[in-house]
Order: C-alpha cells, then sequence, then structure tokens
C-alpha cells in the first residue's frame, strides 16, 4: 500500500489562555475544538478550527518555541482581510501584499510572536 499523508496540524506555543482567545476566537473567528488539562492547574492544550485549518495551542513547555511561522493556503484571502478589517483589532491592521512568486499574502502575529501567513495564489499562475 502506498505511503499517503493527509494533513498538518501545527503546535503553536502560547502563554495566556485569555490573549489567545482573543487573537484566535474574537480577532480570527477560529473556534475552540477540543480543551485539555491533566489537571485544573497544569497548563492547557487545545484544539482550534476555522473551515479546513486545524491548529493546536499549547501552554507546555515542552511543545515548541515561540515564533513559528506557518504558511495557510487560503481562498477569498480578500474577503478574510475586509473582515478582520472590520473588527478594529486594537493591536494589528494586516495589509495585502502581492508576492513575487504568484501569490497575495496577509501576515499576521499572535500574541505570542508566533507568524501566521495567509496565502492566495494568484489566478494566473494557479
Amino acid at each position: 500500500m502506498p505511503i499517503e499523508f493527509s494533513r498538518v496540524i501545527p503546535t503553536l506555543r502560547m502563554f495566556d489562555p485569555a490573549k489567545a482567545r482573543e487573537f484566535y476566537f474574537d480577532y480570527l473567528g477560529f473556534k475552540v475544538d477540543f480543551e485539555h488539562r491533566f489537571e485544573p492547574a497544569l497548563p492547557l492544550f487545545m484544539g482550534i478550527s476555522r473551515g479546513g485549518i486545524q491548529l493546536y495551542l499549547s501552554e507546555h513547555h515542552g511543545d515548541g518555541s515561540p515564533g513559528v511561522h506557518i504558511t495557510i493556503d487560503t481562498v477569498g484571502l480578500a474577503d478574510y482581510h475586509a473582515e478582520l478589517a472590520a473588527k478594529g483589532y486594537n493591536y494589528m491592521r494586516p495589509g495585502l501584499e502581492k508576492q513575487p512568486w504568484g501569490a497575495t499574502t496577509m501576515t499576521v502575529y499572535d500574541p505570542f510572536s508566533n507568524h501566521i501567513t495567509f496565502s492566495e495564489a494568484d489566478r494566473a499562475s494557479a
């Protein structure tokens, strides 16, 4: 049987669940899929999603370092940009950037220095 890979779920480090909720849920529009703690006072690990993308956010010190950069293939980037701009988020006003490799991108930075680039291939190069 041939080997197949179906998806990647990045784990992004976080330090403050309230700030993570404000950014990922209130601003980016993700929803929580699950939350897990081994005990009430221990670090939070949660799965979040929007559309076809899924991310894990973790307070566990062994689950990565802040400052990760991920890219998410996107359709409808201009509409998503308009949705985010309408929210008036106090900490960020990302722009759309035309890239020389045939894509338009929008990069946001979470409160923990992780970079998330939403990228839509230009129709002419798709």
